[in-house]
């Protein structure tokens, strides 16, 4: 038998915890961390995915300018960036997943870089797949090599000149 006390207890639990966990969700969801008003756009070739539910996340190494290796640190190790994007099962149903993007595979996207200034940032506009073995020509992006495959319907946000 329901009663007030119960209702009441169940009320206060309720209101307890939106309290308590609401501003963490919320906070969650900020995009405070990254410069929204900085753009770094990227021709890179795939290290890792961590396909996490909330967040999938693309590691690479970015390409030197003339597309025909990658960018290293002092040490000759390359330098390994992270673009955070929607959660796994939404972007597998636009063609992303450790499957599809496979290490080695070359791809160009634009991102928000955090401010703290690590090598990560979250994604926006689409993304573009090069073709195996076919990286872009310097100065381009994957968008525009014959037989790249579109994620998402937005074109590649690029930087103002």
């Amino acid at each position: 038998m329901i009663t007030k006390r119960k209702i009441s207890l169940a009320l206060a639990t309720t209101l307890a915890a939106v309290t308590l966990y609401g501003p963490t969700v919320q906070a969650h969801h900020s995009f405070a961390m990254y410069d929204m008003k900085a753009l770094k756009v990227f021709t890179g070739v795939v290290t890792r995915i961590d396909p996490a539910p909330n967040h999938l996340q693309i590691y690479f190494a970015p390409m030197n300018a003339e597309h025909n290796n990658v960018e290293r640190d002092a040490a000759g190790e390359p330098i390994v960036w992270a673009v955070e994007m929607t959660g796994s099962a939404q972007m597998a149903r636009q063609g992303v997943s450790v499957n599809s993007f496979p290490p080695g595979t070359v791809f160009s996207v634009a991102l928000h870089p955090l401010r703290n200034g690590e090598n990560g940032g979250t994604r926006q506009g689409g993304l573009f797949q090069c073709p195996e073995r076919m990286p872009p020509a310097p100065g381009m992006y994957c968008d525009s090599v014959a037989g790249h495959i579109a994620i998402g319907d937005e074109p590649l946000a690029l930087v103002a000149e």
